[in-house]
């Protein structure tokens, strides 16, 4: 079992790297979002601090019914349990990224505590999904130059905050994206909330009648 444990850990390592050299900008992660702008209103939504057993589920069913790709930020230490919805969001499309083992600030941290954080994560996912992890999103969007120099990921934070967990009711949230929304905007809330998911599906609903085409990061970020 530990030779087992060992491999795997190998392998997602290997596949880090080997993700790592192939994004070639992965060194210059900027905390700034820069969405590419285009002809097409393409838009971008998701979800942090998951998976969450009971609300991710409702939240995968009316996205894949849909046909709606997101993405989502784990945290480490909600995966153990929860592989089987890991899993499903990489087969379903969706794009899966790391938001630390256990939502930490990572600036507040000591260097080798905050690598410890984002690998933690990174192998729990690859174990699961078999890809490497590039896509990072560090709690409270806190990152510096001395973190992207350790850390060979891409940060992607947001520019359109739905406030979620702040008021949890469905129709403020609702109200606040649908009037700040525009081509270009990466939407962030958390799927940790029942309010925040029968949110999301109304959103997605509204903006596809509105011309929009929900993409997931890096398709909004590197295209």
């Amino acid at each position: 079992m530990w030779k087992q444990k060992m491999l795997v850990v190998g392998l997602c390592l290997m596949l880090f790297l080997a993700g790592f050299w192939k994004n070639g900008e992965a060194w210059e992660a900027d905390a700034d979002v820069d969405a590419d702008i285009g002809e097409e209103k393409r838009i971008a939504i998701t979800f942090d601090d998951g998976p969450h057993r009971l609300y991710t589920p409702k939240l995968l069913d009316g996205l894949k019914e849909r046909g709606i790709h997101a993405t989502f930020f784990l945290v480490g230490e909600n995966i153990g349990n929860n592989e089987a919805l890991v899993k499903r969001m990489a087969e379903e499309g969706h794009l899966i990224g790391n938001h630390t083992f256990s939502h930490v600030q990572l600036t507040k941290m000591k260097k080798e505590d905050a690598c410890r954080e984002v690998q933690q994560t990174n192998e729990r996912i690859c174990a699961v999904t078999g890809a490497p992890v590039l896509y990072i999103r560090p709690p409270y969007g806190s990152w510096n130059d001395e973190l992207q120099a350790e850390i060979p990921m891409t940060v992607t934070l947001w520019n359109l905050d739905s406030e979620d967990w702040k008021s949890q009711n469905t129709g403020k949230i609702v109200e606040l994206v649908e009037s700040e929304a525009k081509e270009g905007s990466i939407i962030l809330l958390h799927d940790i909330f029942d309010t925040s998911v029968e949110a999301a599906l109304r959103i997605v609903d509204d903006l596809t009648a509105q011309g929009y085409t929900f993409v997931t990061v890096d398709e909004l970020l590197l295209d």
